[in-house]
């Protein structure tokens, strides 16, 4: 999933100094693989419905409209000012595609994390399961203003760790094992300004079986 991440934004990046040739391919909003109702009452229909048909639209429209400018733009300069659109926009639609796989009913095993390979690296990494969702909560809450919430692992260290990423920036420094968004979008209308209850309210969603094929793709 790592180098799924990388390669998503690299290739418009790496067009911002070639000569375009043809025009950029063009990026759809992914179906959500559970109904806009599953995952209640931890998130409401209506914030999924708004979360994924208006804002994460409005990212792949964006990433779109960039990666249409990129080839068009006649003049390396109009392309470097075309970056923070892309990196913009081409993050949030990397990080959501991830956040909806990221998230599962409770019917469908949602908030389980059975004993196996990353059950074990969390006991190993932060002592206890608890643990790790109470690090993973304070650290992500006090991320000021909009951002993300990362469990990554680091292939460095070998190691699972917790990391936050401002506005839409995608986690490139860790394999992104398990992301939570805390824009307000994603919480506000049914939280309100207690993001601390949004994000205990979250891990009685959180796809561990998905997380887990996240990490063993990764750790070796």
């Amino acid at each position: 999933m790592f180098a799924l991440a990388r390669s998503a934004i690299r290739p418009a990046l790496a067009r911002a100094f070639a000569v375009p040739t043809a025009s950029a391919s063009v990026h759809t909003l992914p179906p959500l693989p559970y109904a806009y109702d599953a995952l209640e009452p931890a998130i409401s229909k209506e914030i999924m419905e708004l979360h994924h048909t208006k804002h994460h639209q409005t990212y792949v429209n964006g990433l779109n409209a960039a990666e249409e400018s990129f080839a068009k733009a006649p003049s390396v300069s109009e392309r470097i000012a075309l970056q923070s659109a892309l990196k913009f926009n081409g993050g949030g639609h990397i990080n959501h595609s991830l956040f909806w796989k990221n998230l599962a009913p409770v019917s469908e095993g949602g908030g389980q994390l059975p004993d196996g390979p990353l059950r074990a690296a969390i006991q190993r990494d932060f002592g206890s399961v608890e643990d790790f969702k109470s690090q993973f909560n304070a650290k992500t809450a006090s991320v000021q203003g909009s951002g993300w919430g990362w469990l990554g692992y680091n292939s460095a260290t070998k190691k699972l760790e917790i990391v936050t990423t401002a506005n839409q920036d995608p986690l490139l420094s860790h394999a992104p094992i398990i992301g939570v968004d805390v824009w307000e979008h994603a919480f506000y209308l049914q939280y309100k300004n207690v993001k601390a209850d949004y994000l205990k309210e979250i891990w009685s969603v959180i796809n561990f079986k998905e997380a887990e094929a996240r990490y063993s793709a990764v750790a070796h």
